[in-house]
């Protein structure tokens, strides 16, 4: 069961990779200093990951508007999600949980992705600028988008 709207978020620091290298992001950077949305999707390179995280980055102005930064999460390589990223154009950073271990702490571990061993459930975290979350959507199966409307009306009402 995913963790509940009102409890604290766990810290975690995990490393983005893009051409200039790998850049490790902390949660707790973030703390004071803007809201954050975290998305756990299963797999780059997948039709459903792609298509969301293409919508996400063609809409991540209305984000930063709202204080906000995105980050989407994978057990993938970081080579694979900047292979990906490059390739689909794709502007949210994305973050490498290759160990599953923030997969784990978020307790959104999908036990297999078509027999490929463990991945990420497809998810959304709103976490705001004190650490807490205010908004939790796990999608019913991989294929499922989130209400990204219901993210954006969470981060509305911080």
């Amino acid at each position: 069961m995913a963790l509940s709207v009102g409890s604290t978020a766990p810290e975690f620091t995990l490393l983005s990779k893009n051409a200039d290298g790998a850049s490790p992001v902390s949660l707790s950077s973030f703390k004071g200093k803007s809201n954050v949305v975290l998305l756990f999707f299963p797999g780059a390179f997948t039709t459903p990951c792609t298509k969301e995280l293409c919508d996400v980055t063609s809409g991540l102005s209305a984000y930063a508007g709202l204080e906000a930064e995105v980050f989407g999460i994978s057990c993938d390589t970081g080579f694979a999600q900047e292979a990906w990223a490059k390739q689909n154009k794709i502007e949210v950073t994305l973050l490498s949980d290759y160990d599953k271990e923030v997969t784990a702490l978020y307790d959104v571990v999908l036990p297999s992705l078509m027999g490929l061993g463990k991945s990420s459930l497809r998810a959304v975290y709103v976490i705001d600028k004190e650490g807490v979350i205010q908004h939790v959507q796990v999608t019913p199966t991989p294929g499922e988008m989130p209400e990204f409307g219901q993210v954006l009306e969470a981060l509305t009402a911080l």
